[in-house]
Order: C-alpha cells, then sequence, then structure tokens
C-alpha cells in the first residue's frame, strides 16, 4: 500500500463467503483493487478463506463460538501489525462480531474495525443482546478513537440511522434495525463530540464526534441501500435499507476520497443480500 495513492477499504456482508464466491464475489474481488477488505457473515472456517482468497491476502478472522454463524474477518494486502478481539464485558459473547486490526498506511497507522452487530428482535433476548453489543461500542469507540487519529468501524450494523435510510421506514418504526432506541445510539455516534444532544427516542447524550462517510457523501438523499431482502421484488424496485457503514474519526473523514456501493446490475447477478461499501482514503 504505497503512501503515493489513496488506500482502498471496503466492507460487506458476504452472507457466507463459501456461498459468496459460488455466486462472483471472486471476480467482483478481481477487478476492485481492494487493499484491504472487510467481510461479515463469513460463516466458515479460516482455511476456507485461505483457499478462497489466495496468499496474497494476509487474512485475520474471528469465527463465532456457534459453528456456522455470524464470524468475521479482514484481508489485507499487507500484513497487520496487531489485531484485537476482546470487546465488551468478560461475560459477553462477542466472538464473531468484533475484530480491530492496526495496519501501517503512508506512514500512518490506521485501526481497521470489521463489525456484525446483532440483527436483534424487538422484546425478544435478540434485542437485549444488541443492547449489550451497542453499549460495548459506545464504550470502545472512544478508546479507539484515543488508540488512533485515523480509525474506521466497517461492517453491517443492523441499524438504518435515519429515515432517508430505509425506503419503507414508516412500515418499520417498531421493528429492530429502526427502533427509536437502537437510533440513539447512532445519533450519539455522529454527534459532535462532547456536546449534549437530544436522541430520536427523546434522551439526551453526549455526542462522540465520529462520521458516517456514506450519509456524509451522499447528503440528504433517500439511500444508497446497501441491502436488500431476497423476498419479492426488493431489489429491482431499490426497496432497501442502508444498513453497511463506514464509520471513522474526523480525521480519517477528511481524507475520504471516493465513496461507492457497488450494488450489482441484476438481481440474478448479485453474490450476497449486501451491496460492498468502497472508500478510498489517501492517507
Amino acid at each position: 500500500m504505497a503512501s503515493s495513492s489513496p488506500v482502498r477499504i471496503a466492507s460487506v456482508n458476504v452472507n457466507g463467503v463459501r456461498a459468496a464466491f459460488r455466486k462472483g464475489m471472486g471476480d467482483w474481488l478481481d477487478a476492485s483493487n481492494i487493499d484491504i477488505l472487510a467481510m461479515q457473515e463469513v460463516r466458515a472456517a479460516t482455511s476456507d478463506l485461505e483457499n478462497l482468497l489466495g496468499p496474497e491476502w494476509d487474512i485475520l478472522h474471528d469465527p463465532a463460538t456457534a459453528k456456522g454463524r455470524a464470524g468475521v474477518a479482514i484481508a489485507s494486502r499487507a500484513q497487520a501489525h496487531i489485531h484485537r478481539v476482546e470487546f465488551g464485558a468478560e461475560d459477553f459473547d462477542s466472538a464473531g462480531r468484533w475484530l480491530e486490526a492496526d495496519y501501517e498506511v503512508g506512514g500512518s497507522i490506521i485501526t481497521v474495525v470489521s463489525t456484525y452487530v446483532h440483527s436483534g428482535e424487538d422484546n425478544t433476548p435478540k434485542q437485549v443482546e444488541k443492547y449489550k453489543f451497542l453499549d460495548a461500542m459506545s464504550a470502545r469507540l472512544p478508546e479507539l478513537a484515543a488508540h488512533s487519529t485515523y480509525a474506521v468501524v466497517l461492517g453491517d450494523l443492523n441499524v438504518g440511522h435515519r429515515e432517508l435510510d430505509i425506503k419503507n421506514w414508516k412500515g418499520n418504526r417498531k421493528n429492530a434495525g429502526f427502533l427509536p432506541q437502537e437510533r440513539a445510539y447512532f445519533d450519539r455516534f455522529f454527534g459532535p463530540r462532547g456536546e449534549e444532544i437530544e436522541c430520536v427516542d427523546g434522551t439526551t447524550g453526549v455526542g462522540l464526534g465520529w462520521v458516517d462517510i456514506g450519509r456524509t457523501w451522499a447528503g440528504e438523499v433517500e439511500g444508497p441501500y446497501t441491502w436488500w431482502s431476497q423476498r419479492g421484488r426488493a431489489f429491482d424496485t431499490d426497496t432497501g435499507w442502508r444498513l453497511d457503514y463506514h464509520v471513522t474519526t474526523p480525521e480519517l473523514a477528511a481524507t475520504v476520497k471516493d465513496y461507492r456501493i457497488d450494488r450489482a446490475a441484476t438481481h440474478a447477478e448479485r453474490w450476497s443480500d449486501h451491496a460492498p461499501v468502497v472508500v478510498d482514503y489517501a492517507i
């Protein structure tokens, strides 16, 4: 990764990496000139990743406790300096959902996190686990900012922050992924650092000062979306959700040169129900 050109970082929920490669993910990767790739819902062994990606990639992988579930990974052209998977309270099982790695880019250290937030289900234990994860994320983000000026949290965060992030937001106000309490976490993530803010659920909180690159780049427009249900004609009608994020420190946000969502041309050409989110950072 040369300092004279941007570092290209991508994130995608692969929805099972073996199935994604059978459907064409390898062709996308070969053509995309990615330097660092964060993956979620890997649902495979480390040996599978190594066989699929090949020896030119350095692979970090944190599988889930339950085999065949979740799993996050980071593949990079250059080897990571160090990586970490510790996250949240000791009794909280975050395996397969949070993986941090430090890379040297252009003489600077950039911290990259691949994360997969629980999908949740309102009024169930699944939602309790989701809130535990978001609480742990709220505690970790300030620590990451203190650790590295350049830090990015990538992944399927399973929350549409604003009405612009979901096509059918009115019909999802009581569903996990768009609950006011979930969205309030994101109000705090992206609120001005150190300032008290009013959140969408009526609570107040202190902003953490991180930047949502997707919304910053796209502006005040619907979407653009990153996930579409496999059911019906959701992809064809662009009835989607923006669930996949690049969440960065302000310093790293200032280096962004390009942002794109690699949406497949047709439903038949999709290799995941999520589209990759690709950002060029000039560090």
